[in-house]
């Protein structure tokens, strides 16, 4: 009798349990095999043979490494099925994972859905919303042919001089855990029974969702990026562990490690926390990935010595290595660690058993080429509209009249004449911020969205004549007596990460003066996108009639114009405290010395309770 080896593979049985799947194709695989597996590249070295020959198992995209100018979701599912159809042409034919940093929508595809950024939705306090934007936004990346989210980050935000501000949800770890819906939108709720710690993925319309940075990454020295936490392991577990505890209950199968040190120790060196706490203590039982060139990091100069980082880095705990480009030295190196016996085999097949368990969770095998039937969800009204909510719930008040018995908003929609001025008021990629199309995001109309002054042109009446001037000219200022009101939107650039650092954290482009010269002469409403608290001086808190922190809102800008024109009240709460000035900071809601401009917490709301 000849048996079929298809039929007694039972890898390739869709109904056997996910556990005896990765014990059989973990026992047929060679060396080579499972360190393709534990290898993840950038899409641009990608090739058949990186596949059919080095066995690669996970590819992603750099922000703004795209296919092409304004590549669409059905040409980067295109691209990605290519490589798909290379991996399945390899002898197992184990598919590939392919992983995007979709962290606010799928961000980096033209026409996508941008949300507001996290900072926003901690602003909210609507873990529901949330888990409805991770939703979307699965749908949004299936579509593309992505099967990975690298999201949520669960950064406990303690200094806003941290580049990567905006990617928190906040302050408060209590706020940051109830974020972590975000992981049920993305992967699906698991069921009541489902294990602690196990991976999840519902369906074929869910992603794989990557909870980041463990640990302690809002939390460095001074705020600065790629920093040191200094604390006790009690505060670790206090301030920084919870959203991960949250995360593992809904069944998050990935876990990327953060670029920072925990007193001294940069994370992706240290065994203590990568394998002693998240995988023994907490029992995560997906895998764990790398940041982008992680392991470089780990020698000084960076990239030196390649052979001690993988050392450090795999036996410290890490599954999968964000290589990105020169796969094939990783390849070389780990091989020759593991023959030696510097890496041991139990630590490949443990890192290569995660990998392989994640992939059959989430259908992979089954279903390893992008579903077209879900390109229409993408920039869909929808997803439009869920995200125009967000924003309407993201806007914080932080002052509405000079006197508090004459409120400023909501602004009258039939006033004869208004001007509309400011950096930010008519610039759809500051409006989004970093994390936009490009790492570092952009200026201009980079997607399809409404701008604040698209917004607030379909919100007036017919007979309002709306003046726009990016900065207000002098003959405007001159003829101020005709303008009923002024909309002054100003804020800062996008930037991403340690780009993003900054010691001062004023208004960029001379926003306080441009605030200043129109709130002289005109009633002004001010409107601040940032992706974190800035410096507000005294003459632009006294002299505006109305101030709001609108955050990074996103493509759509008709959701601000929804709030300050009273078709919908103020809800916002600060995600942060707003500090006075920068000296200040670091600041602790907890601490008796506690001295803020506006709590975390504040939020006005407009229309009288």
């Amino acid at each position: 009798m000849v048996v079929n080896e298809e039929s007694s593979c039972v890898y390739k049985n869709g109904d056997a349990p996910v556990e005896a799947r990765v014990k059989d194709l973990l026992s047929r695989m060679t060396l080579p095999e499972k360190i393709g597996q534990m290898t993840q590249i950038e899409r641009r070295v990608a090739s058949h043979a990186a596949f059919t020959d080095f066995f690669i198992g996970s590819v992603l995209n750099a922000g703004g490494s795209v296919p092409f100018e304004d590549a669409k979701s059905s040409d980067w599912a295109d691209m990605i099925d290519s490589f798909q159809r290379s991996a399945l042409a390899s002898r197992l034919g184990i598919p590939i994972i392919y992983g995007t940093d979709a962290v606010h929508g799928n961000n980096n595809v033209y026409g996508a859905t941008v949300f507001p950024h996290n900072i926003g939705l901690g602003a909210t306090r609507d873990p529901d919303l949330v888990r409805r934007i991770g939703a979307a936004t699965a749908l949004e990346v299936r579509a593309s042919g992505v099967h990975w989210a690298f999201a949520p980050c669960v950064a406990v935000l303690r200094d806003p001089r941290w580049g990567r501000c905006y990617e928190s949800y906040g302050e408060d770890p209590g706020l940051v855990c109830e974020m972590t819906s975000l992981v049920s939108g993305l992967q699906g709720v698991p069921p009541e029974e489902h294990p602690n710690g196990y991976p999840f993925v519902a369906a074929r319309k869910n992603v794989v969702a990557c909870v980041k940075h463990f640990v302690g990454d809002g939390g460095t020295d001074k705020g600065i990026n790629e920093g040191n936490t200094i604390a006790s392991y009690e505060d670790l577990e206090k301030i920084h562990i919870p959203p991960y505890l949250k995360c593992l209950a809904q069944g998050v199968s990935t876990v990327m490690a953060s670029y920072s040190s925990w007193n001294g120790t940069r994370l992706h060196a240290d065994r203590f926390l990568l394998t002693e706490i998240l995988k023994e203590k907490l029992g995560f039982k997906g895998f764990l990935v790398s940041d982008w060139e992680g392991l470089d990091r780990l020698s000084e100069p960076q990239g030196s010595n390649y052979r001690y980082c993988i050392k450090t880095a795999v036996n410290a705990g890490i599954d999968m290595v964000m290589v990105p480009f020169k796969y094939e030295q990783f390849i070389q190196d780990m091989t020759d660690l593991v023959e030696s016996g510097e890496i041991s085999m139990a630590r490949v097949n443990d890192a290569v058993e995660r990998i392989l368990r994640v992939k059959f969770v989430a259908g992979l095998f089954e279903y390893p080429l992008t579903d077209r039937s879900l390109l229409p969800t993408v920039g869909c009204k929808e997803h439009r509209e869920l995200a125009q909510e967000a924003v309407r719930k993201s806007l914080v008040l932080l002052k509405n009249g000079k006197n508090a018995d004459k409120p400023f908003l909501p602004l009258d929609r039939n006033a004869r004449r208004i001007l509309v001025t400011g950096t930010h008021a008519d610039d759809l990629g500051y409006q989004c911020g970093g994390w936009t199309k490009t790492w570092f995001g952009l200026s201009g109309r980079i997607t399809i969205g409404t701008t604040l002054l698209d917004a607030i042109k379909e919100a007036v009446g017919d007979k309002t004549e709306v003046i726009y001037e990016k900065t207000p000219s002098k003959e405007t200022l001159a003829s101020s007596e005709g303008f009923s009101y002024a909309i002054v939107a100003v804020g800062e650039p996008p930037y991403a990460e340690t780009m993003g650092d900054n010691s001062e954290l004023k208004i960029s482009f001379n926003g306080s003066d441009i605030v200043t010269a129109v709130a002289e002469i005109i009633p002004t409403l001010v409107i601040l996108i940032s992706g974190r608290p800035v410096v507000l001086e005294p003459t632009v808190l006294e002299k505006t009639e109305a101030l709001v922190a609108a955050w990074l809102p996103g493509t759509e800008g008709q959701g601000m114009a929804d709030v300050i024109f009273g078709d919908y009240d103020f809800e916002g709460k600060l995600p942060v405290s707003w500090f006075k000035r920068v000296e200040h900071l670091p600041l602790d809601a907890q601490a008796n010395s506690y001295d803020s401009l506006f709590p975390f917490g504040f939020g006005l709301t407009s229309k009288p309770v």
